[in-house]
């Protein structure tokens, strides 16, 4: 089912960019024939990732990616305070969603649980029909493989190159040479960093650290992107151009999950949001706002 999954997101995603760029085309046709030099300057991303208004972002399909069921985790270390308590919801195929909440609040216990670090207590989860809490272990690295990961700390290698970062999450899932000389460069171009490749990390700036970790995340193309915190650490200005980023990724398809505890940035950006609360799901809107006092 995982397998099908990737499949068919692959398929859609062919599909959606193959449309968006038929829809650019006519709308710009004008511009391009200009040759104006602001559109050659971003041609790297236009064909990949083109910038749409509101109206021209795909609607979520109606399938369910995520589905928690009643919901509980309580650790051995506070058997009385649920990190999660009976907790359900849904998240659908092309959302972008944000996962609010004061530490504390269930949101780690969530993510842990979504790339099954951890199992519920009680409780299902099911990801592309696979319950995870009866997932055997050696099917947990297929998952893995169809969710990217970006966290606050980038988590990146300090002895490879940029290339080198994101080249190893195609080699340990065995991808050919082939591939990674391909994959890595495209997806170099598409956060920006194709000039960088050959730089280390503590050559970049925080915010390019984490465009390597999103880019790392996605270069196997994967149909869900969990975010925690990945502006945790970065000035406003960077931080717009991280989300920016993220809502380009979804606007491919993929399905993007990210918690934070950045007010202004959800505020603003008004996405659906699920709020938690000492482990209850205590709110769950669409075009949210972040909604806690800070």
């Amino acid at each position: 089912m995982l397998q099908r999954w990737h499949v068919k997101y692959q398929e859609e995603r062919s599909i959606l960019l193959a449309g968006i760029s038929n829809q650019e085309h006519t709308r710009h046709a004008s511009a391009r024939h200009a040759g104006s030099a602001a559109r050659q300057k971003t041609a790297h991303l236009s064909q990949s990732l083109p910038v749409l208004g509101v109206e021209d972002i795909p609607e979520q399909t109606g399938t369910p990616v995520i589905t928690f069921n009643h919901v509980t985790k309580i650790y051995a270390a506070q058997p009385n305070k649920p990190a999660l308590d009976d907790v359900s919801l849904q998240i659908y195929a092309g959302e972008f969603v944000f996962l609010v909440g004061h530490s504390g609040s269930g949101k780690t216990t969530m993510i842990r649980s979504l790339i099954r670090e951890i199992k519920p207590t009680k409780g299902s989860i099911i990801i592309a029909d696979e319950d995870l809490g009866t997932m055997r272990n050696w099917r947990v690295p297929y998952l893995r493989r169809n969710i990217g990961c970006v966290f606050q700390d980038f988590k990146l290698l300090p002895n490879k190159t940029v290339f080198e970062n994101v080249a190893f999450a195609l080699e340990v899932i065995g991808k050919s040479k082939h591939v990674i000389k391909t994959q890595v460069p495209e997806v170099l171009r598409l956060v920006g960093l194709q000039e960088k490749l050959r730089k280390m990390p503590d050559q970049l700036s925080g915010g390019e650290q984490q465009r390597v970790s999103i880019a790392r995340a996605i270069v196997n193309r994967p149909p869900l992107l969990i975010c925690d915190e990945p502006t945790g650490n970065l000035d406003p200005q960077t931080s717009r151009g991280i989300m920016d980023l993220l809502e380009r990724i979804n606007r491919t398809g993929t399905t993007v999950l990210v918690a934070t505890h950045d007010r202004e940035m959800v505020d603003n950006m008004r996405r659906r949001v699920i709020a938690l609360d000492r482990g209850h799901l205590t709110r769950d809107q669409d075009r949210g706002v972040y909604g806690f006092n800070v």
